[in-house]
């Protein structure tokens, strides 16, 4: 009978592991040009991720903040996430322009990456975009996903159009304690 229940409590376990786990939630990453594409299509605010390949924050929110499930998850609802390479060579057609790398050496910026950071190059950053692809803001800087959540229910739920960041800010962290 131990034996039995022994075996029995081993293939429950497994199940558990095996059937009671979510996947994991990746964001669903695109081009600059496909992101354009798909908002003119299906309306959506853009996230851009503007990162370089040496840029060691840019690999750690990579890792820590765009792969936790949340972050993901409301990323993949609210947005469409571009990760967009600061130093790309390629030419991109955006709003009648072209955006070029001018630079012949390393560490270069993309004429588009330094519109939509205004001049503000500093990595990791990320840049938001409404449905009509007008710029909001940028945001520099390395964010945990408890930090990057608010700042992202602020763009997706159009309180920026209403509320001063601050503000949201305080309502946020408050509705959270309650």
């Amino acid at each position: 009978m131990k034996k039995g229940i022994i075996t029995t409590i081993f293939f429950i376990a497994i199940q558990l592991v095996l059937f009671g786990q979510e996947k994991p939630v990746k964001v669903t990453w695109y081009s600059f040009e496909e992101a354009v594409e798909l908002c003119k299509k299906n309306p959506k605010k853009l996230f851009i991720d503007v990162y370089t390949d040496w840029c060691g924050w840019c690999k750690v929110m990579d890792k820590n903040t765009f792969s936790h499930p949340v972050i993901a998850r409301y990323l993949n609802e609210n947005f469409y996430a571009v990760k967009f390479n600061a130093e790309s060579t390629e030419p991109i057609e955006f709003a009648g322009n072209t955006f070029v790398n001018e630079g012949g050496g390393p560490r270069n910026p993309h004429q588009l990456a330094i519109a939509l950071l205004q001049g503000e190059m500093g990595y990791p950053s990320v840049a938001y975009m409404n449905e009509d692809l007008q710029l909001l803001t940028s945001v520099g800087g390395y964010y945990t996903p408890d930090k990057l959540e608010p700042i992202l229910s602020y763009f997706a739920s159009d309180h920026y159009k209403s509320m001063g960041w601050t503000d949201f800010q305080a309502a946020f962290v408050s509705e959270i304690k309650e």
